[in-house]
């Protein structure tokens, strides 16, 4: 598989042989909606829970004193029989939402989606990414030289000043290759991949 390897502006300069395995792979949708489904419902806490009197954020200061009121005794306001107090016996289910997914369909999910993005050109590769400052501005301003918008980049190696000038900015995410993700993957507009990144993406799903 060819992909297009691309200089500082934007404009693709050459190509790069790049594995058949890993770009080259027919479009699974069903494979690539169950490994994006897997990996939200696996990031799911699952601990909702509702509040026993003891939890809910209530004085426990007497409302009123014990006689001569006329009203009910009352001993605080988190009472259960109070609005907004705790529940007598609250509800804590044992939700756990975690689905298993093969590694080997894990790897060709992500493969899947690497090779469309490929065919839809919406896959570059650079010979390195980095900038010189941890400047928010720098890094967008080498983005729209680039001509792109919503990026995600992906690098071999991860240097502090990237790290901080990209996490501010929405609609750009440098990850390392260990931390490509689908959702990621799908959720960007354009992909940027350095030529050491590729070459580690072999390695680890090819």
């Amino acid at each position: 598989m060819e992909l297009k390897l691309i200089n500082e502006q934007g404009k693709a300069a050459t190509t790069l042989k790049a594995s058949d395995a890993l770009f080259g792979r027919e479009y699974n949708e069903a494979l690539v909606h169950q490994i994006v489904v897997a990996y939200q419902a696996n990031a799911r806490a699952g601990n909702r829970a509702q509040k026993d009197r003891g939890e809910v954020s209530h004085t426990t200061k007497k409302p009123w004193r014990q006689k001569g009121t006329g009203r009910a005794r009352a001993g605080m306001s988190s009472s259960p029989i109070w609005r907004g107090g705790g529940r007598i016996f609250p509800n804590r289910p044992d939700e756990n939402f975690s689905q298993k997914v093969n590694r080997k369909m894990y790897r060709a999910g992500l493969a899947a989606i690497l090779s469309q993005l490929a065919r839809e050109d919406r896959l570059a590769v650079v010979e390195n990414f980095s900038v010189e400052s941890p400047k928010t501005k720098v890094l967008a301003q080498k983005i729209k030289s680039m001509g792109l918008e919503s990026v995600l980049v992906i690098t071999d190696n991860l240097d502090e000043n990237l790290y901080l000038s990209s996490r501010n900015l929405h609609n750009i995410l440098v990850l390392e290759v260990a931390e490509t993700d689908p959702i990621s993957l799908v959720r960007f507009r354009n992909v940027l991949l350095t030529k050491g990144a590729v070459a580690k993406m072999e390695e680890m799903l090819g």
